[in-house]
């Protein structure tokens, strides 16, 4: 009998085990179980996003204020196009900010970064974000510090 009932325990341990890791792998994920906040949409255009994809977070000084819904490309300026859901309640934002393509830790995600600017009118729905600072791509400094050192010889 207690046996049986030591077997039951493990049994239960590992089922609620197996409960948390799927919960966090979702978590993790971006696949949230939380309900769609109230969004409102804006775009830019990056020359090389670099690894950015959907789902990525948009952030004000460190704060996650929305995040990356589409990732197309401009076929007339062969650029990518980004557009983003940013949560309704920060409806304060410049129409003049700027956005670049930064990354968490050295090799981390990626994530947009807003920086405010300073007109009175602000983003709305549909608006485009001019000022974009594109991703800086690890293998592109490092050929560039190859091939300028070597011309020093």
């Amino acid at each position: 009998m207690r046996s049986k009932r030591a077997e039951l325990m493990v049994g239960c341990f590992i089922v609620l085990g197996i409960v948390a890791l799927v919960y966090l792998a979702v978590q993790v994920s971006g696949l949230a179980f939380s309900s769609k906040k109230d969004t409102y949409q804006i775009v830019a255009r990056f020359d090389d996003i670099a690894g950015l994809t959907s789902r990525a977070k948009v952030s004000i000084a460190g704060v996650t204020v929305g995040s990356v819904e589409s990732i197309t490309l401009d076929k007339e300026l062969y650029m990518a196009l980004v557009s983003m859901n940013i949560n309704s309640d920060v409806d304060n934002i410049p129409i003049d900010s700027s956005m670049a393509v930064l990354t968490s830790g050295l090799l981390g995600e990626k994530y947009l970064g807003i920086s405010i600017g300073a007109e009175d009118e602000m983003l709305k729905d549909g608006s485009e974000i001019y000022d974009t600072q594109s991703a800086l791509v690890l293998e592109t400094l490092i050929s560039q510090f190859l091939f300028n050192s070597g011309d020093s010889e």
